[in-house]
């Protein structure tokens, strides 16, 4: 891991993942990209150097002024004392948001998002959702989606879900780099819902070789038995009084997402703690 990317629109929120990025930093000697997006529509004669352009129209005059106000703020926060002795950038674009982080993240390499989110519930969930899900469902690296403030030194125990059945080595190599720099227990957990039971017996046998297979340390194994595989999920990370729980996404879109939906994007909404996620895409 060299470079993590953060969006900043300086909510709480938001800072509250800068401050979480920059332990991490601090720990593991990592590039801090801070991005934030202006939305809206990228004139043709905006030029984010304003390089002799004088002819503006009142439209890109006043997004040149919004440019210009944000980026000192942006550049001012990451060179805030907070932040000192740390190898940070400040950038500041123009667009759409979940296509401008995915482009960031592409351009600068980033091996890890890490971004606030306020989470949404009931018919905002179902209609809106936002650009947190988004990057969370499509992002080429890791995302943690944090909704207060964070310490790294704190995080003693990471819950990961997952079912057993599917090929979850980049997963796993991604999650051990975080696992590395927290020291944290990982504690495996299989949900058993009603509609998808399977024996202890069985799924004993397959923690076992899921261990085996990823070369894992440090870890404990649980079976939980739930209604729900996202209220399992949340409940079982309570119980072990989890810092992080991490979960891969499928990316799904369309009608197949709507259909199915997310448990990784319901996990993010209604989990109080950092979540990890990598989606399948990655």
């Amino acid at each position: 891991m060299k470079t993590i990317l953060v969006p900043i629109d300086f909510s709480e929120q938001s800072k509250f993942a800068l401050n979480f990025a920059a332990q991490l930093a601090r720990k593991g000697k990592l590039k801090i990209q801070a991005i934030n997006i202006i939305e809206g529509p990228q004139y043709r004669a905006f030029n984010t150097m304003g390089d002799g352009i004088t002819n503006y129209t009142k439209d890109e005059f006043f997004l040149k002024q919004l440019f210009d106000k944000t980026k000192e703020n942006l550049e001012a926060l990451v060179k805030s004392d907070a932040y000192a002795g740390i190898d940070i950038s400040a950038m500041v674009v123009v667009g759409n948001p979940y296509q401008s982080i995915s482009k960031a993240v592409a351009d600068h390499k980033a091996d890890l998002v890490v971004m606030g989110s306020k989470g949404v519930s009931g018919i905002d969930e179902v209609l809106i959702g936002s650009n947190t899900e988004k990057v969370v469902r499509f992002a080429k690296c890791p995302v943690i989606t944090i909704k207060s403030e964070v310490s790294l030194a704190g995080i003693k125990n990471i819950v990961l879900a997952t079912n057993l059945e599917e090929d979850q080595s980049k997963l796993m190599e991604e999650l051990k780099e975080m696992q590395e720099l927290t020291g944290a227990k990982l504690h495996l957990v299989k949900i058993n819902t009603p509609n998808n039971f399977r024996t202890q017996r069985q799924m004993e046998e397959e923690f076992k070789d899921y261990i085996k297979e990823h070369r894992l340390q440090n870890t404990e194994t649980a079976i939980y038995n739930e209604s729900s595989e996202e209220d399992g999920i949340l409940f079982y990370a309570e119980d072990v009084e989890a810092d992080l729980i991490a979960i891969g996404t499928h990316g799904r879109t369309g009608l197949l997402h709507l259909l199915s939906g997310s448990i990784a994007e319901d996990v993010v909404n209604h989990s109080q703690i950092p979540v990890w996620t990598l989606s399948r895409k990655a």
